[in-house]
């Protein structure tokens, strides 16, 4: 269970989400916290005394989202874009679609940096007749100046990009959480 997604989903509501971390959490949700400590510390990556802190804290706290600080090292990153959406936190998705976007950049500018490459030395190679230099139209300043426009355009509408990205992400998670029920 530990490093997985589905620990988040295992609560009864998720901790992560802000509309759910004042609700009282129930002894469910702090067996779940336990089940966690647990297959933590046989893992090794608790020692004796941090789990032991950690166990007696969790049986004091009374709101779902006191658990996030014990768990956060201990459970696996927000999901991947190829997985349900149904129990990510708006954190979740805010974060994925802030990787969209340097994704975006990133395809942009190795797109400008090829191009440019790659028709460059076409361009070089095509100078050369009868091994003279004999440059002519420099043709490839064309595809530099249109994937260099793309890539300025990508990496100055961060904001727009992110937005769009959160929500067709929480469009998805809408219907992800109508497939799953209410409590998955």
């Amino acid at each position: 269970m530990t490093g997985t997604p589905e620990v988040w989903s295992s609560f009864t509501y998720d901790p992560r989400e802000p509309r759910y971390a004042a609700l009282r959490a129930s002894d469910h949700d702090r067996a779940v916290v336990h089940q966690v400590l647990a297959e933590a510390y046989a893992d090794g990556r608790l020692d004796r005394e941090e789990y032991d802190e950690r166990s007696q804290r969790v049986d004091g706290l009374r709101v779902l989202g006191d658990f996030r600080p014990i768990l956060d090292d201990l459970v696996a990153p927000p999901p991947t874009p190829g997985r349900s959406l149904a129990h990510a936190s708006h954190r979740d998705l805010e974060t994925l679609a802030e990787r969209a976007w340097r994704t975006k950049r990133r395809e942009a500018s190795f797109s400008f940096a090829g191009a440019s490459l790659v028709t460059t030395a076409i361009w070089f190679a095509t100078c050369f007749s009868d091994g003279t230099f004999d440059p002519y139209f420099f043709w490839p300043g064309f595809v530099i100046a249109f994937s260099l426009l793309h890539l300025v355009r990508v990496a100055s509408s961060h904001r727009e990009i992110v937005d769009s990205e959160l929500r067709r992400l929480e469009k998805r998670r809408a219907k992800d959480q109508r497939g799953r029920g209410p409590l998955g």
